[in-house]
């Protein structure tokens, strides 16, 4: 590889999005498997743990407090890097904290802090997001998502297998947290060197504003609703393939679990870091398209290796090929899709576009679980792996389908303006909208539900299941729209 495609790791940007993306990765693992792991060994209720994991629900609903770190600047180092230092801090403090605790006899105030870790984690990651996309020219996003991919992934590696080791051989459990709320110093530093955006853009003027104008402003786009479902379908392939990944190593063929742990989770990690950084030089040579359209098609191949691995003989060689393969080719369609992400956001309200987009990204790897059980008790794993390449090809299609559109935002950095039936557009967008506030609404009631306030469990998958079927309407409609208006402008 000519030495120049990678001098873009060398570059002050470089170190920066490291550290950062260290800085923003460490506390995801500390609140859920971490954290699970310590409460296992104190003897906390199952039920209690269980409970824990809606700690995580604050990056998935992150988009609904991004506006306001578009809106508000806060009085020191500017709009991007105020807010960065702010939940920095308050990260160091809410998990140095949490080594005070002890699970069997402060849960109460160990959830108060780990929800504040979450939201303030979930915080970081939005403002640390608007920055590498208004801070990276184009050129530079691929390979920027590619180093950021990589602090991320490292992070979550320190703060989740080398975490429980240390803790369980020297360290304990109330020092691991102490060493982890130290490891957050190095984010800090590199926020105080970093640059703020440029002054020149154009940020919200009020909280209307910053709700309103970044929905307005995608969804009068031209494709808006076919990159909308682009962003859903095209890494749905591979949620499909890892959803129960470690499921079908364990039970569908036979393999120790220590055996798993070691390979799927440790190489998994180094195949997607390596695929990442492999897939940003690579970005460097071809546009976005083109690399969304090759790393998509590779992570669909990918999962034959584990088609391959569920109808041949056991062998650790042969898991090791297979989850090596499809974490790497997963981590070069990671790095392409961060860097679509990127492109789409207007950079006066990216906090907002970009935790919106991030959140939908999610849908599939979320809602695949039920499913994909289902289909393995129906058709077992080679039918289910097979499967999982042809659930790629939609997102293929879709990508096909929006090469114009990424070509042009890619080259002149602006999207064409959508000019055709508004009326019918409005209801997709009412469809939508619609879907998520009775998602908003079940999820009330969950919370509800798991305090014991409430008991409708019955009614929680009526509303679920509602919200899902509204929103996918909604999309449905603006995608068959958007479909509609390309052909009426061909002919």
């Amino acid at each position: 590889m000519p030495s120049h495609y990678l001098q873009i790791f060398t570059r002050r940007n470089a170190a920066l999005l490291l550290l950062l993306g260290f800085s923003s990765g460490l506390p995801l693992a500390l609140t859920s498997g971490t954290l699970q792991a310590w409460m296992a060994v104190e003897n906390v209720d199952i039920k209690t743990i269980g409970f824990f994991s809606l700690v995580g629900q604050a990056y998935v609903f992150k988009f609904l407090w991004s506006p306001l770190m578009d809106r508000y600047t806060p009085p020191f180092l500017g709009r991007r890097r105020g807010w960065l230092l702010v939940t920095q801090l308050l990260l160091i403090v809410a998990i140095a904290l949490m080594g005070f605790m002890q699970p069997s006899r402060d849960l109460t105030l160990l959830a108060s802090l780990a929800v504040l870790v979450a939201f303030c984690s979930a915080s970081q990651d939005i403002v640390f997001d608007a920055w590498k996309t208004d801070i990276l020219p184009a050129e530079e996003r691929g390979s920027g998502a590619a180093i950021s991919v990589f602090g991320y992934r490292l992070a979550m590696l320190v703060s989740g297998g080398l975490a429980l080791w240390l803790a369980d051989r020297y360290l304990g459990w109330q020092a691991i947290w102490w060493l982890m709320a130290a490891m957050m110093v190095p984010g800090v530093i590199a926020t105080l060197l970093a640059k703020e955006p440029d002054e020149a853009i154009v940020q919200p003027r009020s909280l209307e504003e910053a709700v309103i104008a970044p929905l307005r402003d995608f969804f009068t786009r031209n494709n808006a609703w076919l990159i909308l479902s682009l962003i859903v379908l095209y890494k749905l392939g591979d949620a499909f393939a890892a959803s129960l990944t470690t499921i079908f190593l364990i039970r569908g063929v036979g393999f120790d679990a220590g055996d798993v742990g070691l390979v799927n989770k440790t190489l998994g990690l180094f195949a997607t870091i390596i695929g990442a950084l492999f897939g940003g030089v690579l970005m460097q040579r071809l546009s976005l398209y083109r690399a969304l359209m090759l790393f998509g098609i590779l992570q669909a191949l990918s999962n034959l290796a584990y088609w391959l691995l569920s109808v041949t003989d056991k062998h650790l060689y042969s898991m090791a090929a297979a989850v090596f393969a499809e974490n790497l080719c997963g981590g070069m369609g990671t790095a392409a899709f961060v860097a679509l992400l990127m492109t789409l956001c207007n950079k006066s309200f990216s906090a907002t576009q970009f935790a919106l987009l991030s959140a939908l990204s999610a849908v599939g790897r979320v809602y695949v679980g039920p499913v994909a059980g289902w289909f393995v008790a129906g058709w077992g794993w080679p039918a289910f792996y097979a499967f999982s390449v042809a659930a790629a090809l939609p997102g293929m299609v879709l990508l096909a389908g929006c090469k114009r559109t990424l070509d042009r935002a890619e080259k002149t950095r602006e999207f064409a303006p959508r000019d055709r039936w508004p009326q019918a557009y409005r209801w997709a967008i009412r469809l939508l909208l619609l879907g998520c506030a009775l998602a908003g609404i079940a999820l009330a009631l969950l919370a509800l539900d798991a305090l014991g306030v409430a008991h409708i469990d019955h009614l929680l998958a009526t509303l679920f299941g509602g919200a899902a079927l509204l929103g996918l309407a909604g999309v449905m409609l603006g995608s068959l729209l958007d479909y509609l208006a390309q052909r009426s402008a061909q002919d």
